[in-house]
């Protein structure tokens, strides 16, 4: 990211946003689908005219070489990078912002930092990368607090240890995913962790979150590569155990992984590495009948050749994102080892897919036993990472873009895929909008796939978030209805917090408040997320 600079209001850098030849190709996609649609672009305005209020606390002395006011750095951090959160600034419509940005150095200045937040009851929200596209980083208080900080613990970005015969290393909590790769690089070595917001999220955050990395299978749960785990709480810091398993009682891990800043804060991490892959082999398989596209896909996830990719796109889907028209869907495969050869683990997926009347388009498989990524998997990777930049372009033209991501039962997917629609349909006409649905499936697991369904429709300018608010009302009741979870792999923030109370056993949410109430006896880290300030004592 040398040279460039992060949008205060979007996604990713200002350098990187759809401008030109693609946003017109853009346009074009669109217009056939939605001819209705005004494709009119709003900028959003500069910062020096958002009219941000004046901060309500001054930091004391010894912590003011680690705060920032200024406004661009407040605004940055008042929201996360969702579709109403993009939305929001685009109109310039900041009204929460936290009232100081501030950047601890070293992890006594995290627990400086919590005890005087803590002494003056100021609201403490951890910033991560701030990518959470589902409220889990904005100050969203109301009065219950007197002042509210974002913190950011992008300074906390070094690899500290690498332990190559374990394949391990201690790492700073505040790292983006870029800089960690190249200080594994020296060493062969890699997290293989790479979700869509690799570029622009943090080593922490993914820990908070309960990250899912792009890999479709196996060990791309960030849950799946965590050793141990040191987190500051108010009450204390917990440092775990280093330990490829263990047996003894609850996992101390477990009780932060998803915690969302709610419990503590976590500083660094010891997390299991691989080794760079040296082969890989891809394809793209075409199908004429979506239900037997599912099938094949699900004999796949139960075959035990555990892809790097398994990703379906139904027929809208590809013919929106990947530029693909099928009457059945796409499967992109992907195959990838730093021990063998994987060509035949690739031949014996599209002999399955065959068997389901799967066909592979001419120069639609690429083999690369050594070189850098090519091929028909790395094509829907470099267009994968654009979505979210496509999707603020079409945000500023008055579009509804934005996603719901479960997980279910192979038997449930049937009905959970037409409970969606038949929602998300019943919503567009109830705000008078025109859209499109689509499905893809992100993770594949031997008992069931997380359906990722984006939602591309007309908007009214200065009315698509509230547009955008009934819709993901009626589309939530709906995944949980038909059995599945409301959050697969983006975390439960405050947006999600209606339906995963619901989702939630009941003596599991009388322990997180009182794991809530004896890690964080004021209550002031990252109010609203998991369970509510009301319980707050």
């Amino acid at each position: 990211m040398a040279g460039k600079h992060r949008s205060w209001w979007g996604w990713g850098n200002v350098e990187d946003a759809v401008i030109g030849a693609e946003a017109t190709a853009l346009e074009d996609r669109v217009r056939p689908l939605l001819p209705n649609a005004d494709l009119t672009e709003h900028l959003a305005p500069p910062v020096a005219e958002l009219g941000l209020r004046p901060p309500r606390i001054d930091p004391p002395t010894s912590l003011a070489r680690l705060c920032s006011v200024d406004p661009a750095d407040r605004a940055a951090h008042t929201h996360g990078k969702a579709f109403r959160d993009v939305v929001r600034n685009l109109h310039g419509d900041v009204r929460d912002p936290p009232d100081l940005v501030v950047r601890p150095v070293t992890e006594q200045d995290v627990l400086d930092v919590l005890d005087w937040c803590a002494g003056r009851n100021v609201a403490v929200i951890p910033y991560g990368g701030g990518s959470s596209v589902v409220g889990g980083v904005e100050p969203r208080l109301g009065d219950a607090y007197p002042a509210a900080i974002s913190l950011d613990l992008g300074r906390l970005d070094r690899v500290l240890e690498v332990d190559t015969t374990s394949r391990a290393a201690r790492i700073q909590a505040g790292v983006f995913g870029p800089a960690l790769e190249n200080q594994l690089r020296p060493y062969d070595l890699s997290l293989r962790h790479f979700p869509q917001s690799f570029e622009f999220s943090t080593l922490g955050g993914w820990l908070a979150t309960r990250a899912g990395g792009h890999y479709a299978t196996v060990l791309t749960h960030i849950d799946d590569l965590v050793e141990s785990m040191r987190v500051v709480t108010p009450a204390g810091t917990s440092q775990s155990l280093r330990l490829p398993g263990s047996g003894a009682g609850p996992s101390p891990d477990r009780l932060f992984l998803g915690s969302e800043g709610a419990l503590g804060v976590i500083t660094e991490a010891w997390m299991r590495l691989q080794d760079r892959p040296r082969w890989r082999a891809g394809a793209t398989v075409h199908f004429s009948d979506y239900d037997e596209a599912v099938a094949a896909t699900r004999v796949i996830a139960q075959s035990g050749l555990y892809p790097s990719n398994c990703r379906l796109l139904d027929p809208a889907e590809a013919l929106l994102n990947a530029g693909v028209a099928t009457t059945g869907g796409v499967l992109v495969l992907g195959f990838e080892s730093a021990d063998h050869p994987v060509a035949p683990g690739l031949d014996r997926a599209v002999e399955l897919c065959r068997d389901h009347g799967g066909t592979l388009p001419e120069a639609s498989r690429g083999d690369d036993r050594t070189g850098p990524r090519k091929g028909p998997a790395a094509a829907w990777r470099s267009a994968f990472l654009r979505m979210p930049y496509q999707r603020d372009a079409l945000a500023a033209r008055s579009m509804i873009v934005e996603t719901f991501e479960t997980a279910c039962t192979w038997s449930q997917f049937p009905a959970l895929r037409a409970a969606v629609h038949d929602a998300a349909g019943e919503a567009l006409r109830a705000v008078a909008a025109t859209g499109v649905v689509t499905c893809r499936f992100t993770h594949v697991y031997p008992d069931g796939p997380a359906p990722y369904f984006g939602v591309y429709a007309t908007g009214r300018w200065g009315s698509t978030v509230a547009q955008w608010d009934q819709i993901k009302q009626a589309v939530s009741d709906a995944l949980l209805a038909a059995g599945g979870t409301i959050t697969h792999h983006q975390a439960v923030g405050r947006d999600h917090r209606p339906w995963y109370d619901r989702q939630r056993p009941d003596p599991v949410a009388l322990a997180l408040r009182a794991a809530k109430s004896a890690l964080d006896p004021s209550w002031i880290l990252n109010p609203g997320v998991l369970v509510d300030p009301a319980a707050r004592r």
